[in-house]
Parts: structure tokens; sequence; C-alpha cells
């Protein structure tokens, strides 16, 4: 018994010594407040007292009242009128008080028997406290002090309330108004209460609990407010019922809260699965739309179509592709953070549509990467295949032109019969003609294989205009195969005749041997001089001006071969003039005279200085070519290395971090700024590589890297920062969510860096193994705790090292858990989340249900009413949707099965 209770107690028993009246010493207000919670609970079996000392003197409504406050059932009690009887059943009620660790102190049957008031009042104060009170316990206080601390919590924020006791704190009515209102606000206006006004105060609040509450009328507003100090015990018995009626309440709500916050958790995860449908489809789709294009290899026939082909492909590499790769990026990372939230609120993981998995997006981007790869490359064989084409072809023109241009009247003159009729002489002379005409027409073959050889390399190159190529190729040649077949003919037929013929000009024919080759030699000196060429290299053009000045070096001779030629023809027209030989027309052995001799070797002087400006314009393209091939290579020989300097330092990074998860999420953060900021050299470096592209050079000499191994290089440092800085922030998410401290993260690290001793990042299964074993850890053959990742035989290493005792099956188990996919190692943030699952709890299916088991009032169902009244609407909402209906025996209308559902929850059955 409480200490204040037993002084009370010894104060009573005292004054019965004297001669006062027994009444006189009862305090009428705790008389009153006894017999009212007394009758709030008798009412419950239909029954109730009318005067405390007398009604309990026989026992039997003391029993009731026990047993209807216990829930218990007491002796079965003697139904005798005699005292004997009475005195027995108030012992087995003194009886069952006292096996309730209840020590009463100078209370007997006898004393209750005989309508001793202030025993029996010390009774009912004692079963007060005991039932009503002695359970209240705020912060591991007493029932008396817990009582009034609940009382000041919920009467803090009203003006004019200031809860310091059981007595005067009462007296003006706001505090028990303040109850009322802080629970259940739409029974009472607070804001039209007068302090002044303690009578209205106390009365509104005395109904208002009577007729709402069900808290019987246990005190009178005149008696507390007539009273200098209203007591005690009878106020603390009153307010006890406030809490007792109200704590249901605080149990609904903190149930409520419970369920809102795994509520909110899981709508959190699925919106975060559905965003993550989303992207992956729209990435998935891209890249469906984006392979088709990059492995169309359709050739264009014109350089135009192929070169903004390939501005295309530039336009895609810069503009199109690198959005796309920091979606793919983001997307993983949002998959991991997914992940690990559903870790640490003990969900299942995410399983992504059919053929959205990450490893399915890693699959389709190495598609579009493999149709990617080459596509370049053969853009630029196209336009150098292209190019290629265009000079063969204009050379086939430029050859054929020039060979159609001889063979023109060749056929109508060798088909003439004028040796039919002509004298002796002119027999000769047209045998002598015949003679160089061959001669002529052995020196074109050259030229005819050369036109045959470019029109057989046009078909190889698949030239889109073969077909007009070949038809005008085979006219040359049929034409050249009935000209050989002519010239034969002709032959003969001179020949025949000849011995009929005696006299030839010599020197006609002299000149006509001698004016034919050097005429073919100059007319192959045009075609050479008027020849278009390609180069590359700065080697090749000088090749070519090499080649030119040794033909220039050869001019001096020809002129003197000019010039005996021109000789030839003097000496003829010497002898016509000096024995007046009639000649009738020209030359009869050529058609060659010395005005075109003349004219082609002033054409032959005027190509020679164009020959030598082209040349000259040619070397200053290939210097600057060979400008932009040093400026790119010098920049590219920096990035590259730094690229691969800074991929280093990351690998490092994530290996030997130190300081909290904060410091180095900031670290990370700025090492990633800082190498962002390095993007205005690689965009410089594009700059340069499309001049180089736009100028036609195909290679470089000076330096190892492509624009492509640049491109790459940058995109996977970018991608391996975000990943870093993505793995620390799971690891914040883990420690906050799992009240991981700093200490225990930094163990886990060093000890996982310990067995990493290839700096590699993961650990094999021994490995794993030993460093679990140095932290600790405990896994025996059987089943036990279920968690884990590293190389398995690291893994076990790790474990060993941690003081697991580690049996096969055991750690089999656990790798079957940390490392799902069977790749034999585990990473860091898998090891984190075994270890953390290893120290932290977290909400479970039962614990949901439990509390879904308050709000539906000790029912195996619940009813949609019940969840709107005490979930938010959209939480409630999502709950009626998702419930199936219960099937339960002791079902109603509308139940539904929240069982079923908590389970769901946590992948335990299908939601």
């Amino acid at each position: 018994m409480h200490l204040w209770t037993f002084s009370w107690l010894c104060g009573t028993l005292s004054a019965l010594h004297t001669n006062a009246p027994l009444y006189s010493l009862l305090p009428p207000l705790l008389s009153q407040t006894f017999t009212a919670w007394c009758n709030s609970h008798l009412r419950k079996t239909g029954t109730q007292i009318e005067n405390i000392e007398e009604d309990f003197r026989d026992g039997l409504k003391l029993m009731l009242l026990l047993e209807v406050i216990s829930g218990e059932r007491l002796a079965k009690p003697e139904r005798g009128k005699m005292r004997v009887h009475k005195i027995s059943n108030v012992n087995k009620a003194l009886n069952f008080i006292a096996s309730k660790g209840v020590k009463l102190v100078s209370i007997g049957a006898e004393e209750i028997v005989d309508g001793n008031a202030k025993m029996t009042l010390g009774m009912i104060w004692t079963i007060i406290l005991r039932f009503a009170i002695q359970d209240i316990s705020v912060e591991e206080t007493s029932a008396k002090e817990g009582l009034l601390l609940w009382c000041q919590r919920k009467t803090a924020p009203y003006k004019n309330v200031n809860i310091q006791n059981f007595h005067i704190s009462w007296k003006d009515g706001l505090g028990f108004c303040a109850l009322i209102h802080r629970h259940r606000p739409e029974l009472i206006d607070y804001g039209k209460l007068r302090k002044d006004d303690p009578m209205t105060n106390l009365n509104t609040a005395f109904d208002v609990a009577e007729k709402y509450l069900d808290i019987p009328k246990m005190l009178d507003a005149e008696d507390i407010v007539g009273t200098a100090r209203p007591d005690e015990k009878a106020i603390m018995t009153y307010v006890s019922s406030f809490y007792h009626a109200f704590s249901g309440a605080q149990k609904a709500e903190t149930a409520a809260n419970r369920i809102c916050k795994v509520l909110a958790v899981n709508q959190e995860n699925e919106q975060l699965m559905e965003d993550y449908e989303r992207l992956a489809s729209d990435l998935l789709e891209w890249i469906r739309r984006t392979i088709p294009w990059l492995e169309n290899r359709l050739p264009e026939n014109t350089m135009q179509a192929m070169q903004q082909k390939l501005e295309d492909f530039r336009d895609y590499r810069r503009l199109h592709k690198p959005p796309k790769v920091q979606e793919k990026c983001q997307l993983e990372i949002n998959f991991n953070t997914l992940q690990t939230k559903l870790r640490l609120s003990n969900r299942p993981a995410f399983m992504p549509s059919e053929g959205k998995m990450v490893s399915d997006i890693n699959n389709a981007w190495g598609n579009l990467e493999g149709a990617e790869k080459g596509y370049e490359e053969w853009l630029l064989n196209e336009i150098r295949r292209l190019e290629r084409l265009d000079h063969l072809a204009e050379k086939f023109r430029q050859k054929a032109a020039i060979h159609e241009a001889w063979t023109e009247g060749k056929e109508e003159m060798l088909q003439k019969k004028d040796y039919e009729t002509a004298s002796l002489s002119e027999i000769k002379a047209l045998l002598k003609k015949h003679e160089a005409f061959e001669s002529d027409l052995a020196a074109h073959q050259d030229r005819v294989e050369q036109i045959a050889a470019i029109a057989q390399e046009l078909n190889e190159l698949d030239y889109y205009d073969s077909p007009s190529v070949n038809a005008r190729c085979q006219k040359i040649c049929d034409q050249w195969d009935g000209l050989g077949g002519m010239t034969q003919k002709r032959s003969e037929a001179l020949q025949r005749t000849e011995k009929l013929l005696e006299t030839i000009d010599q020197l006609y024919l002299e000149f006509a041997k001698r004016a034919a080759p050097f005429n073919n030699w100059m007319e192959g000196a045009m075609e050479d001089l008027q020849d278009t060429f390609i180069v590359h290299t700065i080697e090749e053009i000088k090749g070519l001006s090499t080649a030119h000045e040794q033909f220039k070096a050869t001019l001096p001779d020809a002129d003197k071969e000019r010039l005996a030629i021109l000789g030839i023809q003097n000496e003829i027209a010497k002898i016509v003039q000096t024995y007046h030989v009639n000649i009738a027309g020209s030359n009869p052995y050529t058609t060659i005279t010395p005005q075109e001799i003349n004219a082609k070797w002033d054409k032959v002087k005027q190509l020679v200085p164009q020959r030598d400006q082209a040349l000259i314009e040619e070397h200053t393209k290939q210097q600057n070519n060979e400008r932009l091939r040093v400026q790119f290579a010098n920049q590219a020989n920096i990035i590259g290395p730094w690229i691969q300097t800074k991929m280093g330092e990351i690998g490092r990074i994530s290996i030997e971090m130190h300081g909290t998860l904060e410091d180095q999420l900031t670290n990370l953060r700025q090492y990633e700024k800082s190498i962002v900021n390095y993007k205005p050299k690689i965009d410089q470096l594009e700059g340069d590589h499309q001049l180089i592209q736009e100028a036609l050079i195909f290679d470089n000499k000076h330096t190892k890297y492509t624009m492509e191994h640049i491109r790459v290089g940058w995109e996977q440092l970018l991608t391996t920062i975000a990943r870093t800085i993505n793995e620390i922030e799971n690891q914040i998410l883990t420690r906050d969510a799992k009240g991981i401290s700093q200490e225990q993260l930094n163990e886990f690290r060093a000890s996982f860096n310990h067995f990493d001793r290839d700096h590699s990042g993961t650990l094999g299964a021994e490995e794993f193994k030993a460093c679990l074993i140095s932290l600790g850890f405990d896994i025996a053959n059987d089943a036990q705790k279920r968690t884990g990742i590293m190389e398995a035989e690291d893994f076990k290493t790790c474990l060993i090292s941690m003081g697991y005792n580690l049996g096969e099956n055991e750690f089999a188990r656990i790798m079957s858990i940390v490392d799902p996919n069977r790749m034999g190692s585990v990473t860091f943030q898998a090891f984190i989340d075994f270890m953390s699952r290893e120290t932290a709890d977290t909400d479970t299916a039962d614990q949901v249900m439990a509390s879904f088991k308050i709000l539906a009032g000790d029912k195996n169902y619940i009813l949609a009413d019940e969840l709107r009244r005490e979930l938010p609407p959209d939480q409630a909402d999502y709950c009626i949707a998702r419930m199936a209906p219960y099937t339960g025996p002791d079902g109603v209308p509308g139940a539904l099965d929240y069982m079923s559902f908590s389970t769901a929850l946590y992948g335990e059955s299908d939601l």
C-alpha cells in the first residue's frame, strides 16, 4: 500500500477513538465520488449501491464489484443472512485483493460487516488504487505521478490550465474541459469557457463526460467550488476514469500511425517502381528505334549524301546519345536505391516486368554499341570509295573522249577503195600512209587497255553508273577490234598492189614515222598534265612534285625532237621547191601537220605552269592537314592519360575512403565537380576532331588516341563516379534506417578493405567469410541468420575472422542470399546490407497485423468505415482497394481481410 494511503487510514483510525460522530469524519465529496465510481462498474451487472458503508456489509456486492473490475471469477459467495456468512464473503473479497499484491493494513472483515465507514472507504480507495490507478505509468513514474504527468501533457496547450496536483488545480473546471476537448474537440467549445466561471466549467465537463464518454458524475461542482482544498482521492478517482476512457483512443492513434508509416513506405516504393518501368520502357524503345538506323549499311551514290550521313552520325554521338547514357546511369542508380529502400523496410526485392531488368537494358545497350561500332568507319570508307569512284569516272571519260576523238573517221578511211584507181606513186603513198596508221594504231593500244582497266575497277568498286560505263567501254573495244580487222584487210589490199607502185616519198614516210610517236607523246603529256590526283600526306604530294620535275627535265630533248621533225618537213618543202615536184595535197603518209605539232607543243608548255600551281596548292593543303593532326594529337595525348589517371584514382578512393559517410559523400561530389569542369576540354577536342573529318583526314600518326577512345573513356569516368556516389548514398540510407553508428560503418569498411587484397571492390567467398568472423559473427550449420555477399571463398574467410562458427551448409545458405546471381563475389554494398540486417530491427507483418486488430476492436476483420475513421483518406482508400473480402465464419457484409493484406505488404503472399 502507498505511504500516503496508509497515513490517511491511520489518521482515520485514530479518529475512531474520539467521541466525534462517525459521519462527521467522512469527507462527503470522497464518499460521493467512491459511490459513483463503484456504481460505474456495478451497473454493468444491472445493480448499484446507495450507501457505500451499508451496501457492502454482506460482501455480495463487494465480490461482484471485484469480479467486474478484475475480469476474474471469485469463490462462490455465501447466501446466508447471518454475520458469519457476511464475514466469510468479505474475507473472500479481501483475500482476492491481497492476492493481487495489495497489503491491507488495519482493514478487517469485521469492520466492513459492522459498517465502519472509514474502513469501507479505505478499502474502496485501495481497490481504486490497485485496479484503476496502479497500472498508469508514464516514463517509468509511479501511478500518481504518472497520472499527473499524463494530465499535464494533455492540457499543456490550453491557456489558463496549470495542473500541478489533484486538488486546487482542478477547482476552476478548465482542467476537466481541457482533457475532454483534447480528445473529443467536437464535444466542448473550449474558446467560450471562462476561468472566472468555475461552476459552468465543472458542470459542463461532468455532463459531457456522463453523456458522451460513459463516465458517471462522481463529483458535485458546488462541493469542489465551496471547498478550499478539494479531496485529492476523489479528484484522482474521477480523473483516472478519463485516463481509462481515452487510453483506447491513444492505442488506436498509435496503431493508425504505425499503419500510416507502413503504407507510406509501400506507396513510395510503388511510385519508384512505376518510374523505373516508365524510364526503362522509354530507353528500350529509343534503343529499338536507333539500332536499325545504325545497322543500315546501304551506300549512297553521291559524296554529298554520304557526308550528310556522317554529319547525322556526329549529331547522334554528340547530341542524342549522351543524354541516353545519363538516363541509363540514372536508371541503374534508381534501381539500386529502390532495392536498398525495399531491404531497409523489410520488403521483397523489386522484380521489373519481363524484358525490363537492368541486365536486359545492359544487353540492349550492348546491342546498340555493337551496331554503332564500325558505323563511322564504314561511313568514312564509303566516302573514300565514292571519292575514288568520282576520280576514276572522270579519268575514264577523259581517256574515252580522247580515244573517240582519235578514232573518228578512221573506219571511213580504212574502208576507202582509193587504191583501185590510184597511180603507182599514189599506191606507194597509200601503202606508206597505211604503215604510219598501223604505227599510230599500235601506239593507241595502251590507251584502250587503260580504258578497259578503269572500267573494270569501276565495276569492282560498285560504281552506280557502271552500266553506262560498261556500254561505252564495250563500244570502244568493239570499235577497236573492228579497226584492227579493217586495218589488216587494207594492209593486205595495199600489199597486193604494191608491185604496181614504185615510188614512195621517204621524207614523207620519215616525217610520218617520227611525227606519230612524238604526237602520241605530246598527247600523253597533255593527258598526264591535266590528270587529277588525290593525295593524303605530304610524302605523296612530294612524290608527285618530284615526278613532275623529272618530266620537265625531258622537255629540252623533246623540243629537239620537235625541231628535227619540223626539219624533215622543211626539207620536203626545200626538195619540192628545188626540184619542182608536183605534190597534190598533203603528206600522204600521215594526217599530222607541223601546225598541229606546234599547237600541241604550245599546249604542253601552257599546261606545265598550271600543273606547277596545282601541286603547290595541294602541298599547302597537306601542310594544313598535318597541322590539324598535330593540334588534335597534342590535346588527345593529354586528355587520354588524364582520363586513365582519374579512373585509377576513383578506384583507389572507393577503397581508401576515411571519415564519416557525409564527409566521403561531400568529397566525392567535389571530386565529381572537378571532373565535370574538365568537360570544356573534351568539347574543344570534339571541335578539333570535326575539323579533321571535314578535311577528310583519315589517319594520325602523332597519337594512339581516337575521338571514340576519348568519348568512351569520358562516359565510363562519369558513370563510375556517379555509381560510387550512389553507393555512399545507399550506405547513408542503410545507416540512418538501421541505426548503425559511424564507428560500426568504419569497422565494416576497415574489415572489408583488409580482406579485399586485390583492391577490386569485391570479396571472394573465403575472404567474405573471414571478414564476417573478424567482426564477431556466429554462423553454425543449422539455419540461423539469413543475409550476406562476397566471392564465395573470400566471404567465408571474412566470416571466420569475425568470430563466426561457420558450417558449410550455413555458409552456403548465406552465399545464396548475398550472391543470388552466383557471381562468386560480394560487393561492399551487399556486405553493408548484410551487417545492417544483423544489427537492427524493422517492422514485421505480425506487428502491422496487430495494429490493424486494434483498429478493428479485436475482430478478425475490419470495416471500411473503421479504416476511414482511423487513417488519412488516401491511405484508407489504398487499404480498401487492396484488401480481400473476409471469408471467415464470423464475417459481416463489407468485412475486409486485414491479415492477408499485412502479409502481402512484406512479400509473404500476393498483394
